[in-house]
C-alpha cells in the first residue's frame, strides 16, 4: 500500500480550499453556508476524489460550500462547527464503501487507511453515511438531508451485507436522508440544487433522474418496476434474486423504467439513471480549479496516502461496458463511456509539467478499464445499453467498435508535450478487447511506449465454469494475449511482463477449479505475491450469486465458497510455493482428488522433498538452522512473470479512477 508523503504537496498557484471549519469560513467573509458537504475521506481537493468534484460542481453555479472531512460521529457537537446551511446538508461516506474500506475478506481490521490522514485506520465509522445521516437529523430535523457517494449508490436497494452475513435495509430507509443521488452525482446535484434555490420543498423533488426517495405510495402512471419487498428479500433468498433480476436491467439512462421497493409502509422510488455526460460536461467538471492536494491540516501528518496514486494520473473517460459479474463499477458509472477531448487532456497534462515535484512522468491515463475510450458501439448512443446481452462476453458483440484510434492519437499527443518523458497506462487494459482490434497498431504502440515494465491484466481465473459466471472470456483468449504479447516485446527488444491478477473462491469455483488455476500459474511459472479473495460487494451480480446460490437470470444453482476451511485452500493452492501454505495445499490436493501433485514429479505442486524439508524444520531443536533445498521462486518467464513483487491492490484507487485492471 503507497506510503504516506514524506514532503508537502503544494496546491495548484491560484486555487483555493473550501472552508474545513468556521474561521476558514469567516476569512472568506461568509456568515454562512449554503451546503455542508460531510464525508468519511479526508479532504483532498482533486478530481479522482467525489466530494471535491461536488463541491466545485455547486461552487460553479454560486453556492457557499464547506466540507466536513471525518467529523468525530460520537456526538453531534461537530457537525454544528460551521452552523446551519441554508439549503442542505449532503453526506457521503467517501470514495470506498466504509465496511470495505475498514474489514478484509476475512472480516480482519485493515491497518491503514489511504484515505485519511498519515493513512490511520479507525476515522470513519462503519457505515458511514447512515451514522453521519443520524447525526445530521439530530442537529437539524427539517433540514434536507441528501446522500451520494459510491456506499450510498450500491447500497441503495435492500441489499445483502457481507460484513454482519445478513440482508439489510436501504441506506435511504437508514440514514433518514430525503433523497439519496446514485451513480456520479454533478448533473443530480446541480438540479437538486437549483430547485432548493427556488423555494421547492425537498419532499416535492421528486423527478430528478439519478435520485431515490422515499414515499407513502406508488408514483401514479403505471410504467414503475415493483421489486419484492425487504421483508421478502430479507427472508427468501429466491425473492431476492428476483429482486437482483428485475431492477439490474432498468440501470440504463435510455431504456430504464423507475423501480419501488417497499419497507414496511415506506416505499423507496429509484428514478431512471441521468443521460451521459456530454464530452463539453465533462471538461468542464474536469476544468474546475482544483487545488490538487490534500488541505494542509493533514501536514502534520504526513498528507494523505491516496493522493500519491492519482497526483499524475489522468481520467480520460468514465464507464465501463465490461460488465464483470464481481464490478460493480457499471453499476455506479454506467456501461455508456463518457470521455473527455483530447484538449481537456492536454491542458490537464500541461498543469501537471507545471507541478515542482513532477519528474517528466504521466502515470495513468484511462478509467475504470484503461482503453475503453469510446462508447462500445452507437447503438448506446441513441438506445442504450443491451438489456439481454453484454458487449464482450462470452465473446466480443458483432457491433462492437474495437478501436484504439481516438486512444493512441490522444497518447501521441501527451507524449509530444515538453516536459513529459513518459506517459504510462497503470489502470490496466482489458486485453479481449485490445485483440479485437483489427484496425490499429495499439499493441504495439502499448508495448513501445506505455508500459513501465511490467502490464496489470486481469484475467481472475482459467477454469471455464468459473469465468462464465464472472463473465471473462475463456483462458485461451488470455493464453494468445500472452503469446503475442511476448512476441511484441521480442520485436521491439524489450523485457516487460504481464502481471495477472487472480481472484479465489469467487461463486463457481469449487477446489477442482482452483487446482486447475494453480498447474496454470506452474505451467506460466507465475507466482502471485497478493491473491484476491472474492469479497461480495454490495450491488455486483457476483454477490447476489453468493448470498442466494443460483444466478439471478437464469436459476440455475452455483456453488458458492463460502466454508471458511474451503476459502483458505483456494488461495492456498493460488500460492502453492508459500511454505507456510505446505499443508493446507496438501489437504487440498487430496480433497479435490489429486494426490498426483504431491510427489516428485515435473508436474507435482508439492514436492516430497519439500515435505521432509519442512518435517525435518518442524522437529529441529529451538534456534537451530535447517539447509533450505528446494522451493524457492521458479525462474522467470520472459513471457510472463520475474517474481517481483505485485503492485498493491488495497484500497487506494477512487473508482473514478478504477481499482482493477479490465
Amino acid at each position: 500500500m503507497t506510503d504516506s508523503p514524506d514532503k508537502e504537496v503544494p496546491a495548484v498557484p491560484g486555487t483555493s480550499f473550501f472552508p474545513v471549519n468556521r474561521e476558514e469560513m469567516e476569512a472568506r467573509g461568509w456568515a454562512g453556508l449554503d451546503f455542508l458537504l460531510i464525508s468519511g475521506d479526508a479532504y483532498v481537493d482533486h478530481p479522482s476524489f467525489g466530494p471535491a468534484v461536488i463541491a466545485r460542481v455547486l461552487e460553479s453555479r454560486g453556492y457557499r460550500v464547506g466540507i466536513l472531512p471525518q467529523p468525530d460521529w460520537r456526538s453531534s457537537e461537530p457537525f454544528l462547527a460551521m452552523g446551519r446551511p441554508r439549503l442542505a446538508a449532503l453526506v457521503t461516506a467517501g470514495n470506498l464503501d466504509s465496511m470495505l474500506n475498514r474489514l478484509t475478506a476475512s472480516k480482519k481490521s485493515r491497518s491503514r487507511d489511504s484515505y485519511s490522514p498519515g493513512g490511520k485506520a479507525g476515522l470513519r465509522p462503519d457505515r458511514a453515511t447512515i451514522v453521519y445521516g443520524s447525526r445530521v437529523r439530530e442537529c437539524w430535523k427539517d433540514l434536507p438531508l441528501i446522500i451520494g457517494g459510491v456506499e450510498a449508490s450500491l447500497r441503495r436497494f435492500a441489499h445483502y451485507d457481507y460484513w454482519s452475513d445478513e440482508v439489510r435495509r436501504s441506506v435511504l430507509v437508514d440514514s433518514g436522508a430525503d433523497l439519496l443521488v446514485y451513480g456520479m452525482g454533478e448533473k443530480q446535484i446541480a438540479e437538486i440544487a437549483a430547485l432548493l434555490e427556488r423555494g421547492v420543498p425537498v419532499e416535492k423533488i421528486r423527478s430528478v433522474r439519478g435520485t431515490m426517495y422515499r414515499s407513502a405510495a406508488l408514483p401514479e402512471g403505471g410504467k414503475t418496476v415493483v421489486v419484492p419487498s425487504w421483508e421478502e428479500v430479507s427472508s427468501d433468498r429466491m425473492k431476492f434474486a428476483e429482486a437482483f433480476r428485475l431492477q439490474y436491467p432498468e440501470q440504463d439512462p435510455f431504456h430504464g423504467k423507475a423501480v419501488a421497493q417497499r419497507f414496511g409502509t415506506v416505499w423507496t422510488i429509484q428514478n431512471p439513471p441521468p443521460r451521459p455526460l456530454t464530452m463539453d460536461e465533462m471538461d468542464e467538471i474536469y476544468g474546475y480549479p482544483y487545488t490538487r492536494t490534500y488541505h494542509p491540516m493533514y501536514e502534520k501528518d504526513g498528507g494523505v496516502p491516496a493522493i500519491e496514486e492519482v497526483r499524475f494520473s489522468l481520467t480520460s473517460h468514465r464507464g465501463c461496458f465490461g460488465s464483470c459479474s464481481f464490478c460493480a463499477i457499471h453499476y455506479h458509472q454506467g456501461r455508456i463511456i463518457q470521455a473527455r477531448s483530447h484538449e481537456s487532456l492536454v491542458e490537464e497534462a500541461r498543469l501537471l509539467t507545471t507541478l515542482p515535484d513532477f519528474k517528466g512522468y504521466i502515470h495513468d491515463v484511462g478509467g475504470p478499464t484503461a482503453n475503453f475510450r469510446i462508447p462500445a458501439c452507437d447503438d448506446q448512443l441513441v438506445r442504450g445499453a443491451c438489456r439481454n446481452r453484454q458487449c464482450l462476453f462470452p465473446a466480443p458483440c458483432p457491433k462492437l467498435r474495437a478501436d484504439h484510434s481516438d486512444y493512441l492519437e490522444l497518447l501521441g499527443k501527451l507524449r509530444a508535450l515538453p516536459g513529459v518523458k513518459k506517459v504510462f497506462i497503470r489502470s490496466g487494459i482489458r486485453f479481449d478487447y485490445l485483440m479485437a482490434d483489427k484496425k490499429t497498431p495499439f499493441l504495439e504502440e502499448l508495448c513501445a511506449h506505455h508500459v513501465s515494465g511490467q502490464l496489470k491484466v486481469a484475467p481472475e481465473h482459467v477454469s471455464p465454469g468459473v469465468l462464465s459466471v464472472m463473465g471473462k472470456p475463456g483462458c485461451e483468449v488470455y493464453g494468445k494475449f500472452m503469446e503475442i504479447y511476448a512476441e511484441m516485446n521480442r520485436k521491439l527488444g524489450k523485457k516487460q511482463y504481464l502481471v495477472p491478477y487472480f481472484i479465489s473462491s469467487h461463486p463457481g469455483a469449487d477446489l477442482k477449479d482452483a487446482v486447475r488455476l494453480a498447474e496454470f500459474l506452474r505451467d506460466i511459472r507465475f507466482q502471485p505475491e497478493q491473491v484476491q479473495d472474492f469479497i461480495p460487494t454490495p450491488g455486483s451480480l457476483s454477490t447476489c450469486i453468493y448470498y442466494t446460490g443460483i444466478d439471478p437470470f437464469s436459476g440455475k444453482k452455483i456453488h458458492v465458497p463460502k466454508d471458511r476451511t474451503e476459502r483458505k485452500m483456494q488461495r492456498a493452492l493460488l500460492q502453492y510455493r508459500e511454505p507456510k501454505n505446505r499443508e493446507t495445499v496438501i489437504r487440498a490436493l487430496k480433497a479435490a482428488g489429486r494426490p498426483d501433485l504431491v510427489g516428485e514429479g515435473p508436474l507435482c505442486l508439492v514436492r516430497e522433498q519439500h515435505i521432509k524439508n519442512s518435517r525435518r524444520k518442524e522437529s529441529s531443536p529451538a534456534g537451530s538452522v535447517s539447509e533450505k533445498k528446494g522451493g524457492g521462486k521458479p525462474t522467470a518467464s520472459p513471457r510472463q512473470g520475474d517474481g517481483r513483487k505485485e503492485p498493491s491492490r488495497g484500497p487506494v484507487r477512487p473508482p473514478s479512477a478504477g481499482r482493477r485492471p479490465g
